[in-house]
């Protein structure tokens, strides 16, 4: 496969830049020595598609607010609890008091509401296309069952929206997309249909083992060589061009599309989601009308132009120094999918 690579490249005759959108893609990338095995001109940038990372500041800020409400109860993932917010982290408001639980699924916030009626029980959703089928199943029974003091506070997000926006930007230059393999499962094929249509860049999408991975990117650089452009599956054990349709209804039937802050980035249109207004007596947002100030950045931090695919983590002037995993500066070194802590792993 690596003599395909080399073979298309040399077609090609220019530098190129691929960016694999899904952090899972990152970890597996630098886990298996792919960039190593590549010809010189051939980059592999790091995109937006670490839900941790792109979760704002604000939104951080808020759930802690929430948490520090007299008789809530937060829960959220575990890799959620120590991304930096303005002042804190949910970590560290935890070990001020607030009662803070981390869940392995959505669901296990129905039993902590039924164990604790006297309280409100708020689950901080996170995640993209892949998890949000399971906060809707979780929306499902607490409807059906009429569990009454279980909320959402969602900042789920849709991934081709973001991509969108990135495509627009004269900032990055992206010649083909390492579709994210997990999200595909839901939504399938035609949601990325405009990156080939409006914007004539080949894109596939891409299973997490090495040599799917370098499958992916043959895939890639043969759609460049021969001019061309499409949405392609590499990854055709599990994902197929229609997607999970029944996910997807669930999906549509509890939350629908709104404009979402993403970390470093910014207010992307239509990328976020947010509960129906069938179903708003279960946002959180809502309900408890929580308003927190506007924090920027740490000083310093790169993220945003990481997940943009505009530098490298190296290039930051605060990675492995001010900002390591102990010691967190930006999003990008928390989650174990981030771009920087990927780099720090394998090249430390």
């Amino acid at each position: 496969m690596i003599g395909l690579i080399k073979n298309f490249y040399n077609k090609i005759g220019r530098p190129i830049n691929l960016m694999e959108v899904c952090g899972t893609h990152t970890v597996a990338i630098f886990k298996h020595g792919i960039r190593s095995l590549l010809p010189e001109g051939l980059r592999l940038l790091s995109g937006p598609g670490c839900p941790v990372c792109v979760t704002s500041i604000k939104d951080i800020d808020k759930a802690i607010a929430l948490s520090m409400l007299d008789n809530v109860i937060l829960c959220t993932f575990g890799d959620m609890m120590r991304v930096p917010g303005g002042k804190k982290s949910l970590s560290e408001a935890k070990a001020e008091g607030a009662d803070i639980r981390i869940v392995y699924s959505p669901l296990d916030c129905l039993n902590i509401a039924k164990e604790n009626g006297n309280k409100k029980v708020v689950f901080f959703s996170a995640g993209f296309e892949t998890t949000t089928p399971s906060v809707a199943g979780t929306l499902f029974e607490a409807e059906k069952q009429k569990i009454d003091n279980f909320y959402v506070y969602s900042v789920n997000k849709l991934v081709p929206p973001a991509l969108d926006i990135l495509l627009q930007s004269d900032e990055v230059n992206i010649d083909g997309f390492i579709l994210p393999g997990h999200v595909s499962t839901i939504i399938g094929i035609h949601p990325y249909e405009f990156i080939a249509e409006k914007y004539k860049k080949p894109s596939v999408i891409t299973g997490f083992k090495a040599d799917d991975i370098l499958t992916g990117i043959a895939m890639l650089l043969k759609q460049i060589a021969e001019e061309r452009a499409a949405v392609e599956i590499q990854y055709k054990s599990v994902v197929t061009e229609t997607g999970n349709q029944k996910a997807v209804d669930f999906i549509n039937e509890f939350f629908e599309p709104c404009d979402s802050y993403w970390r470093g980035i910014g207010l992307l249109p239509n990328s976020g989601l947010r509960l129906r207004e069938k179903y708003r007596h279960r946002d959180a947002e809502v309900v408890f009308n929580i308003d927190v100030s506007d924090i920027a950045e740490p000083k310093g931090c790169q993220c945003g132009l990481v997940l943009r695919g505009i530098k490298i983590p190296s290039e930051c002037p605060l990675f492995g120094k001010a900002c390591t995993p102990e010691k967190p500066v930006g999003a990008c070194m928390v989650s174990t999918e981030g771009s920087c802590a990927a780099y720090y792993k394998y090249n430390f």
